[in-house]
């Protein structure tokens, strides 16, 4: 099963989720087409955008991880630092560091503001911690909607 957990802060909560209402429509439309392909990551999809703080687009925090920005995160399982750029599908290219939305750690990033932890599911159902450290400008490719 390919579910990503979202970890708790100190409190018990989970990580706050914040989202620019320019990009909602997009998502929920990819969440939806995924369903075919994988339900369990397309609910939890679904699952964060619904309970996400919508923002207009020039209220959306330059610390927020969303489509085109780069997400320095730390693998606190592995000691790990990676930095990548989330991406629509059809932009994505690991080896270019562009890391598909539709993928358990997109899903597990979008949303989040630097400092923010949470525990995730990976592909093959290792539950992991990481930790967002900085979140950097747009590419001019990574996001249709800027």
């Amino acid at each position: 099963m390919n579910k990503t957990v979202r970890g708790t802060q100190a409190g018990g909560r989970r990580p706050r989720v914040v989202i620019s209402e320019a990009h909602l429509e997009h998502l929920e439309a990819l969440a939806e087409g995924a369903y075919k392909r994988n339900p369990d990551l397309a609910d939890r999809f679904m699952e964060e955008l619904g309970r996400a703080r919508i923002v207009p687009a020039a209220k959306l925090p330059k610390n927020v991880v969303t489509i085109g920005r780069r997400v320095t995160y730390l693998d606190q399982t592995t000691g790990t630092e990676t930095t990548v750029t989330l991406s629509r599908p059809e932009d994505a290219d690991i080896s270019s560091g562009r890391v598909s939305i539709l993928t358990p750690i997109g899903v597990a990033l979008i949303g989040l503001a630097e400092g923010a932890s949470l525990a995730w599911q990976t592909r093959g159902g290792e539950t992991r911690r990481l930790k967002v450290l900085a979140v950097g400008e747009h590419e001019a490719a990574g996001d249709p909607l800027n």
